[in-house]
């Protein structure tokens, strides 16, 4: 295959998008220039904004120096219950909905009724694995924390079964606890390039009857983390990291990279956008006010460009470094102010549309 530049696999890419959903998948990239994140036409007649909720625990959080998590993702605390149903609750009376993706284990605990209540009131709620487990794991040790501090859970498995069995008890449960099937699955963990290099596991979520999947997270700049011995870093926690305009730019620019498209496989990826919260606060060591102004520039690049947008958080981590919910209502101050039309919909919603724009677009070629 011949190669090309960054940029003009940029342009490409915009090129593509602006006919409707990506066909093919997106290599794994560093963010172009944001000079270069500028396409002449619009993407869409519509902005779809999507809030995603990861439903699990999630290290240094509450505490930097937390880390048990990692071994029972899905034993959510009453704080995270509590941000992820007042987060319900604020979007919806703002006319959107939230798409929450809950790991399999939360169903272990006795009281699933707030979450079934976040059901009944029109939000979505997807597969995230049983225990939030690696899918592109290649052994069994690499699947999960847990199963490397118990590894008889799994001995004698092929980690595609493990992952596969995770994916299903997740089904299972939600089915079980909340009387719905999945909406949707997302990966634990994000992908520069999603399943792009793991057709396998693009046909095992089709297998388990997923028609889309969202597993992409695009490459982006950070900035540079300061000294240790910032004397401005709070007891037990790292210093306090503040972006520049570069990690910005680099954040508008990967939004391009972070639109639908729909695999050879026929499974249709519906990326993260950037930047999350966990890639913020743990990763980069952001404070709330970067994380706002990232948010604002990433979401106003797509509601001017007609893009799909998925605010990607956790309750666990979001619940502790934005108690007051600024970013969600940032978010959807944003949506209502738009000069041009936008939505807050499900994941469920933007997927449909690249389906449709695909069903189309055979029809035409045909």
């Amino acid at each position: 295959m011949r190669s090309i530049s960054r940029r003009q696999f940029f342009e490409r890419s915009l090129a593509a998008a602006a006919a409707g959903s990506l066909v093919g998948h997106l290599p794994s990239l560093a963010a172009p220039p944001a000079s270069a994140a500028q396409p002449a036409a619009r993407f869409g007649d519509e902005a779809l904004v999507a809030i995603t909720l990861d439903l699990e625990m999630s290290r240094n959080f509450p505490e930097w120096d937390v880390t048990h998590w990692d071994y029972e993702k899905g034993n959510l605390d009453e704080a995270t219950k509590r941000y992820a149903r007042e987060a319900a609750r604020r979007v919806k009376a703002r006319g959107g909905v939230i798409h929450f993706f809950a790991v399999g284990r939360v169903f272990e605990q006795p009281d699933a009724a707030w979450l079934k209540e976040i059901v009944d009131e029109g939000h979505a709620v997807g597969n995230h694995t049983y225990d939030h487990v690696n899918v592109k794991a290649q052994n069994l040790s690499d699947v999960q924390f847990r199963f490397q501090r118990a590894p008889w859970l799994v001995a004698g498995r092929r980690p595609a079964e493990v992952i596969a069995e995770n994916i299903r008890l997740t089904n299972l449960a939600l089915k079980e606890r909340l009387g719905i099937a999945p909406a949707g699955f997302r990966t634990p963990g994000g992908f520069n390039n999603g399943l792009a290099d793991r057709p396998d596991i693009q046909q095992m979520l089709l297998d388990l009857g997923f028609q889309w999947v969202s597993s992409q997270y695009p490459a982006h700049d950070l900035g540079a983390r300061p000294a240790a011995g910032n004397p401005g870093a709070k007891a037990g926690a790292p210093p306090v990291a503040t972006p520049d305009e570069a990690v910005f730019d680099s954040i508008v620019a990967a939004q391009a990279a972070a639109q639908p498209f729909v695999y050879p496989s026929g499974l249709i990826e519906v990326p993260m956008s950037a930047a999350s919260d966990v890639t913020a606060f743990r990763s980069g060591r952001w404070p709330l006010e970067s994380f706002l102004e990232a948010t604002r520039r990433g979401l106003t690049w797509c509601l001017e460009h007609g893009a799909a947008y998925d605010f990607l958080a956790h309750p666990s981590c979001l619940g502790v470094v934005d108690p007051e919910f600024k970013t969600i209502d940032l978010i959807c101050d944003l949506v209502a102010q738009a000069q041009q039309p936008a939505r807050i919909v499900s994941l469920e919603t933007i997927a449909a549309r690249v389906a449709n724009n695909a069903t189309e677009s055979k029809r035409a070629d045909a």
